[in-house]
């Protein structure tokens, strides 16, 4: 069973669409922000305050090494993640990679309220957006499928990805939700 590793930049729906496809596959669920701040204990943002970011990362790459030996997860991997090709050259190995995009506008509209991403906490929140958006342009190229979010519900988003798995054969049509 391969896994489904959702990538793309911050606020694009990785959360919310990774929880209702691995409920509808049976699989199991990783936010790998939040994965790491249960082994670390603390908050991304108080690892980036305390510790900085080059911590954090590592923190990924550890994380990555053991979700690479596993099969039949739904990886909503942390914005930055894919930044180490590593990371990406681990995960591939036994994994499906789905970028979820959105709009500078729609990202700045889902982070709005939750200042407490670390790379946009300060400064004018879409100039950082449009900043990194463009420093990430070729950070999720190599993804298996490509998906905008902008204008799609969270469950039609789940019905384009699970038809690109069926097609593709990696899972069977065998899945309730």
């Amino acid at each position: 069973m391969k896994n489904i590793v959702l990538v793309g930049f911050m606020g694009s729906g990785k959360s919310s669409i990774g929880h209702r496809l691995a409920r509808k596959l049976g699989y199991q669920f990783v936010d790998t922000d939040y994965a790491i701040e249960e082994v670390t204990g603390l908050t991304v943002e108080q690892i980036f305050a305390k510790h900085g970011i080059k911590r954090f990362r590592g923190e990924e790459v550890l994380l990555v090494s053991k979700l690479a030996d596993k099969e039949g997860v739904v990886i909503a991997t942390g914005g930055g993640l894919v930044l180490n090709s590593q990371n990406v050259e681990k995960l591939q190995q036994n994994g499906i990679f789905i970028c979820l995009q959105a709009s500078p506008e729609t990202i700045c509209k889902r982070v709005k309220n939750k200042r407490t991403r670390p790379l946009l906490a300060r400064g004018n929140l879409k100039e950082k957006v449009i900043k990194l958006l463009q420093e990430r342009k070729d950070a999720y190229d190599m993804a298996d499928l490509t998906i905008s979010t902008d204008h799609l519900e969270p469950d039609d988003i789940v019905k384009i990805i699970y038809k690109f798995l069926l097609e593709r054969g990696v899972i069977h049509g065998n899945h309730s939700g």
